[in-house]
């Protein structure tokens, strides 16, 4: 695979670059832009090898499928048109921006471009024919490009007409395709997660979150490569009430009980469950909250892992040469319920000289939130994309088709 430093005689060229600016707005602001300051290495490196550098991304969701009306309002809120001068600040250069997605103007816009300049592209997802991948859309992009870059990690599980499409039309014109500076470092760290080598024996994954049905991939897979997979949060229930504990009134996935119980059988000791949990009785407004040992009481529901379970996964940790974490222990965005999800933070940044990978999502959200982003090896920008890299063995459609 080709990487941009591999990208030759740039000057003049255009290079399409796929980024990830799918940036939290609040009132038409961009209120975090860290996603646009991981991207800054690769466009720098294109800038001042004199390309002239064409941005693509998508920003938040928009339903073609809607009455017209919602469509409209979907596309007003998700305008991309916020974030070129936040790049411009972040680059101290002027960045164009290009209303128009496709046909004469977008390219009237490119071929305004000189050496060096920048074009943010309106939002991908404007276009139907985005994440359908649609053949048209992809050519007309491509139409315009001497080279790709792809460098929006977080997008990289989703064969989109800008991550897949674009590349795809350009190998067949014997065009560079290549992955920007943030996919190649997301490829090297979860690839060790991957291709477990002795010396990051023991390797320890710690899943949490809300849903069993949305990890059962990575479950599979992590118990093929780990020597014990934690689990807690919500999903833990679900593994509880399979092994036949009350789980009170706790988010179980009645429909999963038989796939938990296999995994129970199958990893023969690997899968470590909370021993104790912090309960209560309702979700918002609660008015009681306590610690339970293993069965949670009718009308309550769990909201953390408990003290001893704090205790139990800490111990688990130490041992570990190697960690994967995706998904909090409990309802962190309420302080009350941050405990679990902190006592995690604090085992992993003991650890000396261990590789450890936080998945991205809610868990990336959690450790910069408290404090121990740094405590990380790697933090991973995508947490739909990392999961899918460690269930499907180091593959997605938006880097194999870089190969």
């Amino acid at each position: 695979m080709l990487t941009v430093d591999n990208l030759k005689n740039l000057k003049g060229k255009v290079v399409i670059v796929r980024v990830d600016f799918n940036v939290p707005l609040k009132d038409g602001v961009v209120r975090d832009d860290n996603r646009v300051r991981a991207a800054l290495p690769t466009i720098q490196k294109l800038i001042d090898e004199g390309a002239r550098v064409v941005l693509l991304s998508h920003l938040g969701k928009i339903k073609h499928k809607e009455e017209p009306d919602v469509v409209k309002a979907q596309m007003i809120k998700n305008n991309l048109v916020v974030v070129a001068p936040v790049l411009g600040e972040l680059l101290g250069k002027k960045v164009a921006f290009s209303a128009a997605t496709r046909g004469a103007d977008f390219e009237k816009a490119v071929a305004a471009l000189n050496d060096g300049d920048v074009l943010l592209v309106q939002n991908t997802r404007y276009e139907k024919g985005e994440e359908k991948n649609d053949p048209e859309l992809a050519a007309a992009w491509a139409k315009v490009a001497d080279a790709y870059v792809m460098d929006a990690f977080g997008s990289a599980h989703r064969a989109h007409a800008s991550t897949y499409g674009i590349p795809e039309i350009l190998k067949g014109e014997g065009k560079p395709v290549a992955c920007g500076y943030l996919v190649e470092k997301e490829i090297a760290n979860l690839t060790r997660c991957v291709d477990v080598k002795d010396s990051d024996r023991p390797y320890v994954a710690i899943l949490g979150g809300l849903k069993v049905s949305d990890k059962i991939k990575v479950i599979d897979s992590l118990l093929k490569k780990c020597d014990k997979i934690i689990i807690g949060g919500a999903m833990a229930y679900t593994f509880k009430k399979a092994l036949g504990m009350e789980t009170g009134n706790s988010p179980v996935e009645d429909d999963q009980l038989d796939y938990a119980r296999k995994c129970l059988k199958e990893a023969e000791g690997k899968i470590v469950l909370p021993v104790d949990s912090v309960v209560t009785d309702a979700f918002e407004g609660w008015t009681v909250r306590m610690v339970v040992t293993d069965n949670v009481p009718a009308g309550m529901q769990g909201m953390d892992i408990g003290p001893e379970s704090e205790k139990l996964f800490a111990n688990e940790i130490a041992k570990a040469k190697m960690i994967f974490w995706n998904g909090p222990m409990g309802v962190f965005e309420q302080k009350e319920f941050s405990s679990g999800t902190i006592a995690i933070c604090k085992a992993v940044a003991g650890l000396k000289n261990a590789f450890s990978v936080c998945g991205g999502g809610d868990s990336a959200a959690a450790i910069k939130e408290f404090g121990y982003k740094e405590a990380f090896s790697h933090v991973s920008t995508g947490g739909g994309a990392s999961l899918e890299m460690i269930e499907n063995d180091g593959h997605l459609p938006g880097v194999d088709i870089l190969r």
